[in-house]
């Protein structure tokens, strides 16, 4: 939203807030973790869903069906290159410099930890849960790599209201008792987009359109 207030345009906030979740640095070593290799075609997956649906929102934009997007500053001669050649050269590499970069990196990286480790906890916790009083052929049977698993994984990742923290075990447990590995993906995708949280953010910050379009 603040990338909204700062004069991004509406398809590129939408693309962030989809691809945000899974292309993440903790949730990628969280991926990884669950996913081995495989968490490769999840990160790559979602920012392909999210560059499409970027690309449509674009298509709703240019047609007038969602909110305009406005017609923000753009200062064409600017370069990224450039900027981060003169903040180098305006930066004194002392001790004392130094180490207030190191101390603020690892005061971010542990607000991010208590932040991050609760949901984690959660995700841990329900996953626990289902691993021990779910059996394994109801599992199979009502989450495995057909179109009724896929419909039943749905479902429940629209009703729970994890981050995508907490999903992140809870996908790996279908994935565990299934071996439905597209199942997993559309548990992690529909998280996103069912998120109360981000709905009511783009309803309020941006319209009611962009809002149901994300849906």
């Amino acid at each position: 939203m603040e990338l909204r207030r700062k004069g991004a345009s509406v398809p590129s906030v939408i693309s962030f807030l989809l691809a945000s979740p899974w292309a993440n640095l903790p949730i990628t070593i969280l991926l990884f973790g669950f996913f081995g290799a495989k968490a490769i075609l999840l990160i790559v997956c979602a920012i392909g869903v999210a560059i499409i649906t970027g690309f449509l929102y674009q298509l709703l934009d240019r047609r007038g069906l969602i909110e305009p997007s406005g017609n923000p500053h753009v200062d064409k001669e600017f370069s990224i290159r450039k900027d981060m050649r003169r903040r180098l050269k305006n930066y004194s590499f002392t001790g004392e410099n130094l180490k207030k970069s190191i101390l603020g990196v690892l005061e971010g990286g542990w607000s991010l930890t208590k932040m991050v480790l609760w949901w984690l906890l959660i995700g841990i916790m329900m996953a626990g849960f289902a691993r021990a009083f779910i059996p394994t052929d109801v599992f199979q049977t009502y989450a495995g790599p057909t179109l009724l698993g896929m419909l039943t994984v749905l479902f429940f990742a629209t009703i729970i209201e994890v981050c995508s923290e907490g999903s992140s075990p809870l996908a790996f447990e279908i994935y565990r008792q299934t071996g439905a590995f597209g199942n997993s993906f559309v548990f992690l995708m529909a998280g996103v987009v069912t998120d109360f949280t981000e709905i009511g953010l783009i309803w309020s910050n941006i319209g009611r359109k962009a809002a149901i379009g994300f849906l």
